[in-house]
């Protein structure tokens, strides 16, 4: 909700996002930083106008007309790197009439939102289990934490948020056993080796993962291994393409799938019970991001044997759990951003034959992470960087995938 400030915090702005309605956003960042990372949304309509822009319609008495040339409809959230120019304009658009908020805390405030939700109705052999997906709606990360017997894995963590990962299992009456990677990550800062500290659980890698420059102590799994966790267990799945030790988790009914497979737009459909929900169109890992590889083509190669041979062993109703979603994603009706892998079979991108889905995912990549080579270096244990400079090397859109599946 809106305070009596007129500033909306992320979270509840984030809600009126994951609605699906009307959410029309005035940003007034300078246009490279727009362009670079921005509010996203189904509903979300953006309005680039950039500070100075605002000072000239205030000194030529023209607020009103400023704020007629803001895209879309209902009252307008303004935004700003930290909120602090966005909420002086908020305040004059206010005082001149105009339905105006600030977005509390600014870009920096939404991307130290992490929003939690279980996953209902995956551990049909572990009913006392449960599966929670995390999601940092800011760059569209996602993590899980499997609790159960006491004791919690947490699968691809965000350093930032360390303590809400141990605040959240301690909830839920448990202690962080494990903490583990699915690959070594480009976009983000991992929390492994932080999680791993705090807590005193082990932390756990992908073999070939490790293999790539890891400087510190962790254990690794290789495919087929398993991870017990109380009365669960996590089973890796070597998954490679996004990179060489990229490995998918099968958890119940789930397969955590990392960054082989993603989630996008959201479409409605009917399920095969006749109820209603969300199903989202697929999009693939892109196969470039493994520092010092210049076998593109090779992974990509990788990556559609992964697809179509490495997880075709699992049923159509398994539900795919990402470790990224695109920037149109929206929850289904139980909150989390999930899809059945029957939904992203019937994608046009899987009907393709090796050398057009090679072709497809080398030639549409979109720009890397933002300091991406850094950010590895980080995970790899060969540099270091406190928590400000962490968190500020992974602000942005993780532009981890390659393509939309129906494109």
């Amino acid at each position: 909700m809106t305070d009596d400030t007129g500033e909306i915090g992320p979270s509840d702005l984030q809600t009126r996002i994951d609605a699906g309605g009307s959410v029309r956003v005035l940003d007034v960042r300078d246009r490279d930083e727009v362009e670079r990372w921005r509010l996203s949304g189904p509903g979300v309509t953006l309005t680039q106008k950039p500070y100075n822009r605002f000072l000239q319609a205030r000194v030529t008495d023209d607020l009103a007309g400023f704020a007629d040339d803001v895209d879309g409809e209902g009252p307008i959230t303004v935004v700003c790197a930290r909120g602090e120019a966005s909420g002086e304009v908020a305040q004059e658009l206010a005082d001149a009439g105009v339905e105006a908020r600030n977005l509390a805390g600014g870009m920096e405030g939404w991307a130290r939102l992490l929003l939690a939700v279980e996953i209902e109705g995956v551990l049909p052999d572990a009913p006392e289990a449960t599966l929670v997906q995390y999601r940092r709606p800011s760059s569209g990360c996602l993590g899980y934490a499997l609790v159960a017997g006491g004791e919690a894995a947490v699968v691809d963590p965000l350093r930032a948020f360390t303590d809400r990962y141990v605040a959240d299992v301690g909830d839920r009456g448990a202690e962080i056993t494990t903490v583990v990677d699915t690959h070594v990550h480009a976009d983000h800062v991992s929390g492994l080796r932080a999680l791993a500290d705090a807590t005193g659980a082990t932390p756990v890698m992908p073999a070939p993962a490790v293999e790539r420059g890891v400087t510190y102590d962790v254990e690794t799994v290789d495919d087929g291994d398993a991870i017990a966790v109380g009365e669960a267990s996590l089973a890796a799945v070597h998954a490679p393409g996004h990179t060489t030790g990229m490995t998918a988790f099968a958890v119940g009914d789930a397969l955590l799938s990392g960054d082989s497979l993603f989630t996008d737009s959201a479409v409605g459909k009917a399920d095969r019970d006749g109820s209603r929900r969300r199903s989202r169109l697929a999009g693939v890992a892109r196969p470039d991001l493994e520092e010092g590889s210049d076998e593109e083509p090779a992974f990509a190669r990788e990556l559609y044997r992964t697809l179509t041979e490495r997880f075709a062993r699992f049923p159509d109703e398994t539900l795919v759990a990402p470790g990224h979603h695109g920037g149109d994603a929206a929850p289904d009706d139980g909150g989390t951003v999930t899809a059945r892998l029957d939904e992203c079979r019937e994608l046009p991108i899987f009907g393709l034959d090796e050398a057009e889905f090679v072709k497809r995912v080398t030639e549409r990549t979109p720009p890397r992470p933002a300091n991406h080579g850094e950010i590895i270096a980080v995970n790899l244990g060969r540099e270091s960087a406190d928590n400000a400079a962490a968190f500020e090397l992974e602000l942005g859109p993780n532009n981890c995938a390659a393509a939309a599946a129906d494109d």
